[in-house]
């Protein structure tokens, strides 16, 4: 009998103190002011949300893209700021450091890349002659994890 009396005084115990978790998280948001009401121009209260959340355009992923290029931050993407990573990467692959796999082998795609985005030869690129240089994104590929539907029933039963 003994213990229905401590598992009744437990369990009032606990809901007591989840009572008064609540009730402190309930009284903070309630003293906070009310969010002022935007009114459209029908009168009607307007929630203040978009739609849809907004998303990245391709100008500001390529303003960013420009900005990790330019890193003396001239406006302006100069010849070795652009082969700065191709260097990292020649570095990877040179693994044993013996000088067999050339740069200028290496980097042949590279630098014709940089000639041609380059339109106006002036050994840098702007914001627009390095837009030409963006990656080509690839359309998303579509999971299809169900099977394949059945095919089309004659509408005869067997």
């Amino acid at each position: 009998m003994w213990r229905y009396i401590v598992g009744c005084l437990a369990t009032l115990a606990l809901v007591a103190a989840g009572v008064l978790l609540f009730n402190r998280n309930a009284r903070s948001v309630a003293a906070l002011p009310a969010a002022p009401m935007a009114t459209t121009q029908q009168g009607a209260v307007a929630d203040g949300l978009p739609d849809q959340a907004p998303a990245a355009s391709d100008q500001s992923r390529e303003a960013k893209r420009f900005e990790r290029y330019d890193k003396d931050r001239n406006g302006t993407i100069g010849r070795e700021e652009y082969l700065a990573p191709r260097r990292k990467a020649f570095a990877k692959l040179d693994a044993n450091h013996d000088g067999t796999l050339s740069f200028d082998e290496w980097a042949v795609k590279t630098e014709a890349k940089f000639t041609e985005a380059d339109k106006d030869k002036s050994g840098g690129m702007t914001a627009a002659e390095f837009a030409t240089t963006a990656p080509k994104r690839k359309p998303p590929r579509i999971r299809r994890d169900c099977p394949p539907p059945a095919a089309a029933s004659t509408g005869e039963e067997s």
